[in-house]
């Protein structure tokens, strides 16, 4: 769950080559800046010759100053310790578009969240591929377009979109948004495009997982929230969860129960990567809860 936004708070991602003092030397480069450690998080994949990982909070005083000099200054000490960053700050509000069809379920959750404030974004606009759930959203004062599609039309639909997010969006949410997008889509926002897949990955894959759950007889069923890739259904796993079925259950049964699973796995996911908690490495994540 997303917490509440403090001040002049200020997140650190950090992805290098795992050596001897690491912590130290960001550490202390964060002292030198007069920055008020609050949480630290590590993880590395080999202590010896691996990638190490790292998630800092931390408050700023005299922010503006102080947040634009460890900006310019961290270029510097990343190309010296070959590291990877990213550099987040409260004040800057992360802006979300939400992507949806017909059902409605996991794009209420999320804007439940938002609305009570504990999903800290701004939701530019929903776009769909059907109109059914403009008046809904647009009750919460979010604009909703309407951008047809089929496969002839793909191409201009996806244009349509890009126009609408061009410098408006930072990452996009596909909550129940049943169409795949292209390769020059998913190019346009790498690990910044987050899908909630009805079934507890890698069990099945693609469509209908829900009628294939029952003929298969399962007693788990699940939900996945992951980042978009290429292969589909097969990007970097942000978040998981499962609920006990039986025998009893009809297909109808599953695909009720697993509307409740996929609210939570979806949510949870987008909080994370709102505060900034996840850092992509290879195929998979780590995720700092």
């Amino acid at each position: 769950m997303a917490t509440k936004e403090k001040d002049n708070r200020v997140v650190l991602l950090i992805s290098c080559p795992e050596k001897p003092g690491i912590i130290s030397i960001v550490s202390n480069f964060l002292l030198e800046h007069h920055a008020n450690i609050v949480h630290f998080d590590q993880h590395t994949t080999d202590p010896h010759s691996g990638r190490f990982f790292m998630r800092i909070e931390f408050d700023l005083r005299d922010f503006e100053e102080a947040y634009e000099k460890l900006e310019q200054d961290l270029y510097g000490k990343a190309a010296e310790h070959s590291m990877e960053w990213q550099l987040s700050s409260t004040k800057n509000r992360k802006k979300m578009a939400i992507f949806v069809s017909k059902m409605d379920h996991c794009l209420l959750e999320l804007i439940w969240r938002w609305k009570s404030k504990e999903l800290p974004v701004d939701i530019p606009f929903v776009i769909s591929n059907h109109a059914n759930l403009a008046d809904e959203v647009e009750s919460y004062g979010i604009p909703f377009y309407h951008i047809p599609l089929t496969h002839e039309t793909k191409e201009e639909a996806e244009q349509k979109a890009f126009k609408l997010m061009e410098g408006k969006v930072d990452f996009i949410v596909l909550a129940r948004y049943m169409q795949i997008l292209s390769p020059n889509f998913i190019a346009k926002y790498p690990n910044q495009i987050i899908n909630i897949h009805h079934s507890f990955l890698p069990a099945f894959v693609g469509a209908n997982p829900y009628v294939r759950a029952f003929n298969r007889g399962v007693k788990l069923i699940g939900a996945t929230a992951h980042y978009v890739t290429n292969d589909l259904d097969e990007g970097p796993i942000i978040q998981q969860d499962v609920l006990r079925v039986n025998h009893r259950y009809s297909a109808e049964d599953l695909k009720i129960a697993g509307r409740h699973v996929e609210r939570t796995v979806l949510a949870d996911a987008v909080a994370w990567h709102v505060e900034d908690r996840v850092l992509v490495h290879g195929n998979k994540t780590i995720v700092f809860e």
